[in-house]
């Protein structure tokens, strides 16, 4: 009877423990950055985003290029996590609204949206484009839309205007 209760008792004092090494396993394999949800978009701007994905730059802000899991050429990512993007996503209802606010940094136009949370920095999506290209920036550049600009170019070469 002893040695069935100390062999419970171990189990116990195990158990907990292996089930903290599946957890650091998982956490520690697949891609670099951070998970994110892959948008899926029509077959035509699935087009426009895998070339604009071929054309992203290696770095944005002074931040590599660490790509979020899983891969896809829908999205890309700079600093773990710090600037996520997501091409193809579904045109945002708040872009109905007049009161939106927008942005333009060199020649793109982008919706300015400020999700809830304390830890979520601000979220911008083109408009006037034939795919709708979202960026989420960290907290770190609530107020500066500068990486927006390391989009502009490789944007207006991949994504048409719908005007």
């Amino acid at each position: 009877m002893t040695h069935t209760r100390r062999r419970s008792a171990r189990s116990r004092v195990l158990a907990p423990s292996a089930a903290l090494f599946v957890l650091a396993a998982a956490g520690c394999s697949g891609g670099g950055g951070p998970s994110v949800e892959v948008p899926t978009p029509p077959s035509e701007a699935a087009g426009y985003c895998e070339k604009l994905h071929a054309v992203l730059p290696e770095t944005v802000a002074g931040l590599e290029r660490s790509d979020p899991s899983p891969d896809s050429d829908l999205t890309a990512g700079w600093g773990d996590g710090a600037i996520v993007l997501r091409c193809g996503v579904p045109r945002p209802a708040r872009m109905d609204d007049s009161q939106a606010k927008a942005v333009d940094a060199d020649g793109v136009n982008w919706l300015l949206e400020q999700p809830d949370g304390a830890d979520a920095g601000p979220r911008f999506t083109t408009t006037y484009r034939e795919a709708y290209v979202e960026v989420t920036l960290g907290t770190e550049y609530a107020h500066d839309i500068t990486p927006l600009s390391a989009f502009a170019v490789p944007v207006k070469k991949t994504v048409p205007d719908s005007l």
